[in-house]
């Protein structure tokens, strides 16, 4: 089984997106890329879009290679809505009836529009096939975090290669897990590699440090639990201080950003936006109000889902 996260928090932009390749067959997981409009007061500094020029074309060159497509959910950092990405393949998508509501029942609605006569488009909650060269299993529903969060749910893909009894959880945005239905589902997967978005730590005011800590303890239940690789990006990576504030999972040697995963430095450019700023010049953007000037870059960011989660 070979996996290649193709954009993600330590290869500089808001991502997840990945290709996995089991025999001949090629999966592509969540092909979405943004840039947080405002962090720190601050617009996107110049590297952040350079590096969002690369996911992009990263993105587009592995779809091309790729037999499925799957989207775990409908926040715009994991999936595009130009439907040449997914064009003559087979799309599994985040149920747009179940369990979803607000902009992103709103945007799965809209995409599923946009795929009729594109693509052989299905249901992914709950889905189980078996392929000449791999197994798939997705979950039910679950947790965008916490239980009863406002942010919806998302779909567990697990990708199963049974000539080499390896087993991959690509586990979107779980946040820990935070949920410890989550972190059950988890475990009963037997994952060998899981990637997960890892706990939302730069957000500990508004969730609460006891929700972080429960989170960094359910994940190192499910490495105890299974004896799984991880690689942790995302939410995890936008913390300035990431390498501290998880050093109890980053230090058992198997827990890795996705930027490890491929052999690269860490590269978070959001969270060293005030860096970058800071090296260059101050932003035409008043403290707490920025407005962000698009112009020009809309064709290497809107198009591929705006900025919004």
């Amino acid at each position: 089984m070979k996996v290649v996260p193709l954009a993600a928090e330590s290869l500089g932009v808001r991502s997840m997106a990945t290709y996995v390749e089991v025999g001949r067959t090629g999966i592509l997981i969540d092909p979405g890329a943004t840039l947080a409009p405002s962090r720190f007061g601050l617009p996107p500094a110049e590297d952040e879009w350079e590096a969002l020029r690369r996911a992009n074309d990263r993105i587009s060159a592995y779809a091309a290679r790729s037999s499925f497509v799957f989207v775990s959910h409908y926040h715009e950092d994991h999936f595009r809505s130009d439907p040449a990405s997914y064009a003559g393949r087979r799309v599994l998508l985040k149920d747009p009836r179940r369990m979803i509501a607000g902009r992103q029942a709103q945007r799965a609605d809209a995409l599923w529009k946009a795929l009729e006569g594109q693509a052989r488009v299905e249901s992914a909650d709950g889905l189980q096939r078996r392929e000449a060269d791999l197994e798939l299993y997705v979950s039910s529903p679950l947790p965008h975090g916490l239980d009863g969060t406002p942010f919806g749910s998302v779909v567990v893909l697990t990708i199963v290669d049974p000539a080499e009894r390896e087993r991959f959880v690509f586990a979107s945005d779980l946040q820990g897990p935070a949920s410890p239905v989550a972190a059950a589902y988890l475990v009963q997967q037997r994952p060998t590699l899981l990637y997960v978005s890892g706990p939302v730590s730069y957000l500990e005011r508004e969730v609460g440090r006891d929700a972080i800590e429960r989170a960094i303890d359910q994940l190192a239940r499910v490495l105890d639990a299974t004896g799984c690789r991880v690689i942790m990006d995302h939410h995890a990576l936008r913390d300035p201080r990431s390498a501290e504030r998880f050093a109890r999972l980053w230090e058992t040697g198997r827990v890795v950003t996705a930027a490890a995963f491929l052999g690269l430095a860490d590269a978070p450019l959001e969270s060293r936006r005030s860096r970058a700023w800071a090296a260059t010049r101050k932003p035409p953007a008043r403290a707490g109000k920025p407005r962000v000037k698009i112009e020009g870059r809309d064709a290497r960011n809107l198009a591929q889902g705006g900025f919004r989660e």
